[in-house]
C-alpha cells in the first residue's frame, strides 16, 4: 500500500557533499527537488570529517567537514523549491520516472522528470582468517563512533591503509587517547598526503608500508594481529611475519561505488580500476545512457569530497537544463565548474582519475 505520491522536476537519491550541491544548482536554475536519504542526519561522509578540508576556497578549504555540512544545509534551507526527505530509503527506480522509497516505515513514490543518483560508495574490506572477529571496523564506521557518538572503538588499533583516511582516522584516534600500534599498507609507498603521514609519525606511530595482515587472532574478541612483509610483486614472504597485540584493526582500503539503482535502470556500466569499481558511463555533464539519469560524487567514481562538490554541482545545473530550466549564465557556470575539476585533479592521483574518466566518457552519451 502506498502510503504518499510525491511529484517534482528533479529526484536526488543522497545528501552527501554531491547530493546537496545538486539540489542547490538545480533549485538555482527553476526546478523543483526533491532530495531523499536514508540517514536522518543530512551531509553524507562530512558530518563525521573534523580534519580541515584541502582545495580552494570554492571547496571550503580550511573549513573542517562538519562545518562544511552546516554550511550546505543552511543553502538547502534557503530554497523553497527543495523538498528533503531525511529517512528515506530508495528502493528502486523505473522507466516510468517513478523512484519508489521506504520513508520512517512507509512506502512512498516520487514521480520525476528526471533523477541525479548520489548514492556515494560502501568500504571495501580484506580477506584473512578471522576477519570477522569483533573489534575489526571499517575506517568509516571508526570515524562514526568517535566523531559522531563520541565513543572510541578500543585501546590498541593497527590501522590497515596508508591513503588519508588511514592515516587522517589514525590521528584523530591519538588525539582521542588510543594507542595506535601501527598503520600497514601493502603499497611500498605511502599514498596519502605526506603531511598527514608526518603528523601522526611525530606522535610516535610506525607505519609500514609493503605490509598486508596474514591472520587475526582471538576468541570471542580481537586480541591479536599478525603482519606479513610484501614483496614488489605482492606476495607474501614467509619469516617476516610480526605480532601486534590489539583489540581494534581498522581497515581502510578504499571504497567501492553504490551504482545498484543505476544498474537497474539499465545504466551503461563499465568497471574502471582508476574509479575504484563499476561506474556508469556518461558525458562530460554527468548524463548516463539512460538520458533522464545523471550521477555525481562517489558512485561516479570515488574521490575526495572536493571533487563530489563540484560535480554535484554541475550534475544539478545540467539536469536542469535537460528538463527545461535553462539559467542565462548556464555556460559560464559549467566552465566554472569544469575548472574546479582540473584543479583539483591536478598531481599523479589527479593523473588516474583523469584516466578512468577518458575510459567512460569517450564512449559516453552523444
Amino acid at each position: 500500500m502506498v502510503n504518499f505520491h510525491y511529484e517534482c522536476d528533479l529526484a536526488i537519491i543522497g545528501a552527501g557533499p554531491a547530493g546537496l550541491r545538486a539540489a542547490v544548482a538545480a533549485a538555482e536554475s527553476g526546478a523543483s527537488v526533491i532530495l531523499l536519504d536514508r540517514d536522518l542526519s543530512l551531509g553524507g561522509q562530512l558530518i563525521k570529517q573534523t580534519h580541515m578540508f584541502f582545495g580552494s576556497q570554492k571547496q571550503h578549504a580550511s573549513v573542517r567537514g562538519i562545518d562544511i555540512a552546516g554550511i550546505l544545509l543552511d543553502e538547502i534551507e534557503k530554497h523553497d523549491k527543495i523538498k528533503v526527505l531525511p529517512g528515506a530509503t530508495a528502493l528502486g527506480m523505473y522507466e516510468d520516472g517513478m523512484l519508489t522509497a521506504e520513508h520512517k516505515g512507509k512506502y512512498i513514490k516520487i514521480k520525476a522528470r528526471a533523477f541525479i543518483v548520489a548514492t556515494g560508495a560502501s568500504e571495501k574490506f580484506l580477506t584473512f582468517p578471522n576477519n570477522d572477529l569483533p573489534g575489526i571496523y571499517g575506517a568509516g564506521a571508526v570515524q562514526t563512533l568517535m566523531n559522531v557518538y563520541g565513543v572510541t572503538p578500543g585501546d590498541n588499533v593497527v590501522m590497515v591503509g596508508a591513503g588519508n583516511i588511514g592515516l587522517i582516522v589514525s590521528y584523530q584516534l591519538v588525539q582521542a587517547g588510543v594507542n595506535v600500534r601501527a598503520v600497514i599498507d601493502a603499497a611500498q609507498t605511502i599514498g596519502g598526503y605526506l603531511v598527514h603521514a608526518s603528523k601522526i609519525r611525530r606522535m610516535g606511530v610506525p607505519i609500514y608500508t609493503g605490509h598486508t595482515v596474514k591472520q587475526a587472532h582471538g576468541t570471542d574478541k580481537l586480541e591479536k594481529v599478525t603482519l606479513i612483509e610484501l614483496d614488489k610483486n605482492w606476495k607474501q614472504i614467509e619469516g617476516t611475519e610480526k605480532d601486534i597485540e590489539a583489540d581494534v584493526l581498522c581497515i581502510s582500503v578504499g571504497l567501492s561505488p553504490l551504482g545498484e539503482l543505476l544498474w537497474q535502470m539499465g545504466c551503461e556500466m563499465k568497471y574502471i580500476p582508476e574509479l575504484s569499481g563499476h561506474v556508469p558511463v556518461r558525458n562530460v555533464e554527468h548524463q548516463t545512457s539512460v538520458k533522464n539519469v545523471f550521477v555525481c560524487g562517489d558512485v561516479a567514481g570515488v574521490e575526495e569530497a572536493s571533487s563530489a562538490m563540484v560535480g554535484g554541482s554541475l550534475a544539478g545545473l545540467c539536469a536542469a537544463k535537460y528538463l527545461g530550466f535553462d539559467r542565462p549564465d548556464f555556460e559560464e557556470q559549467k566552465a566554472d565548474c569544469l575548472s574546479q575539476f582540473n584543479d583539483l585533479r591536478s598531481g599523479p592521483v589527479g593523473e588516474r582519475i583523469l584516466s578512468g574518466i577518458h575510459k567512460i566518457e569517450c564512449g559516453g552519451v552523444q
